[in-house]
């Protein structure tokens, strides 16, 4: 599919460092949940969370996205995923200004004009703070489940990419594309965000990379180390020269766990953690790279110790944080 050049759409303001996080509760892999997310949280102690995030100042929260979950992989991952549309749907009433993030949505899993129909209401309800991850998916018998050929996921990635933006930009949309065609029919609410609400792109492998170059707003890497994020950051912006020259996707990068203060436990290796002006150090050099977002990761026991880090977090080291712009 030939690449569609368009120019991105920026919320991060220059020279700012923002940040944000996953939600805890909504999703309970053993891979990334914490054990006390494990052993009895519920909904209260997700949103708890959500208006902690929204009181300390953080960009975004977010949620991400799995259908049903095939019975090997679920030995890891868990089946509990809240379904991430009435979760931020849910959280927008609760919330007043943190932005409502998919980390990521497969987009390749519906038909586009139904993931704008959802995120633009979405978009509308919450009075303009959408910020659509897409991803391409990576479980392939969740895709067999859904009847999505797991094979051409990258193309139809793409192609949903171009629909979704063709439908947030224009109540009569025109679309068409090896895998959907369409055209006179209208979608209505309009998202509030003009020209249309933010696409953040997930993926750390060459074709995400590509993607985010190409028709990203932003990147959430998942998974690149620090040693690595340099050279991941000139990959996009290579391509970025040849395929969408001006565009400046904003960057980003998944932190290590975070412990704002000197734990009293054994937290995970490899946490920056110590006084706050260290740990502005620490992201500072991040910063100096060209990221413009942080997704945080807290060292907790409970949801009141990660309720309490964010509170110091956004007091004590957010609004120390900047950036480099990229060119």
């Amino acid at each position: 599919m030939q690449e569609t050049a368009r120019p991105t759409v920026s919320i991060i303001p220059d020279g700012v460092l923002a940040y944000g996080m996953q939600l805890p509760v909504q999703a309970l892999s053993v891979r990334t949940s914490a054990p006390w997310e494990r052993e009895g949280s519920g909904v209260d102690d997700m949103v708890a969370v959500a208006r902690a995030c929204d009181a300390a100042g953080f960009l975004y929260v977010a949620v991400c996205h799995h259908v049903a979950v095939p019975r090997v992989p679920a030995e890891t991952m868990g089946t509990q995923w809240f379904d991430p549309v009435a979760t931020l749907g849910y959280l927008a009433a609760l919330t007043t200004t943190t932005r409502l993030m998919t980390n990521v949505f497969v987009v390749a899993y519906q038909h586009p004009l139904q993931t704008a129909k959802a995120f633009a209401t979405l978009d509308a309800l919450s009075g303009g703070r959408v910020i659509l991850g897409v991803g391409a998916g990576h479980v392939e018998g969740e895709f067999d489940a859904l009847g999505v050929p797991f094979a051409a996921r990258g193309r139809i990635t793409d192609e949903a990419i171009d629909a979704v933006v063709a439908a947030f930009t224009d109540e009569w949309p025109v679309h068409h594309g090896e895998r959907w065609w369409f055209a006179h029919v209208g979608q209505r609410p309009r998202p509030v965000q003009q020209p249309r609400p933010p696409i953040w792109i997930g993926g750390s492998g060459a074709p995400a990379l590509r993607r985010v170059a190409a028709r990203g707003d932003g990147w959430i890497p998942q998974g690149t180390p620090r040693t690595q994020l340099p050279g991941a950051i000139a990959s996009i912006l290579r391509h970025r020269d040849a395929v969408r020259p001006g565009a400046v996707p904003e960057i980003g990068y998944i932190t290590e766990y975070v412990y704002v203060g000197e734990p009293t436990w054994d937290i995970p290796r490899h946490s920056v953690s110590g006084s706050p002006q260290r740990i502005v150090d620490s992201f500072g050099e991040l910063g100096a790279m060209g990221v413009s977002h942080l997704q945080l990761r807290f060292a907790s026991r409970s949801a009141a110790e990660l309720c309490d880090q964010i509170a110091a977090f956004g007091a004590e080291v957010g609004p120390h944080l900047s950036r480099v712009a990229l060119a």
